[in-house]
């Protein structure tokens, strides 16, 4: 019987513990371009893997617009899949960034930077560019959330 309550009032404590989010910033260069150096999370209760979201629209149509357009869209599907999954977007701690041209992106950054601000995200990133993504893409945003 004393084993029954012993596992009972540890299921309880771990139950009530919440998540904690440690951001390792060995510099400030980072903070200027939406970004950490490294997340540290303790407790979660789960973590949600994100395949890369891009520009295609609900009935699979793969966007042509320019990577202003196309980021935007990103951005919505990415917070879709967040959401649909019963998570928050403040709590992204791994943002990979897959794109065609660097210098496009860098044009529009702005709007990622605003996105990131909106939710106080703050995500360990890579950014790559890639010679291609499927068809006419031209970003792809590849997510790890916890809670």
């Amino acid at each position: 019987m004393n084993i029954l309550l012993t596992l009972v009032a540890v299921m309880s404590q771990t139950k009530n513990k919440q998540m904690e989010k440690r951001i390792i910033n060995p510099w400030q260069w980072q903070n200027d371009r939406s970004y950490v150096q490294a997340v540290e999370i303790k407790q979660p209760q789960s973590t949600l893997y994100i395949s890369g979201q891009t520009a295609i629209d609900a009935n699979g149509k793969t966007s042509t617009a320019d990577m202003k357009t196309q980021l935007k869209q990103a951005i919505q599907n990415l917070e879709q899949v967040i959401s649909e999954a019963g998570y928050d977007c403040g709590n992204i701690v791994r943002l990979n960034i897959y794109t065609t041209s660097s210098a496009e992106l860098f044009e529009c950054f702005d709007i990622f930077q605003a996105w990131i601000a909106k939710y106080s995200i703050k995500q360990a990133t890579t950014l790559l560019e890639v010679k291609s993504l499927f068809e006419t893409l031209k970003i792809e945003l590849e997510a790890t959330v916890v809670k």
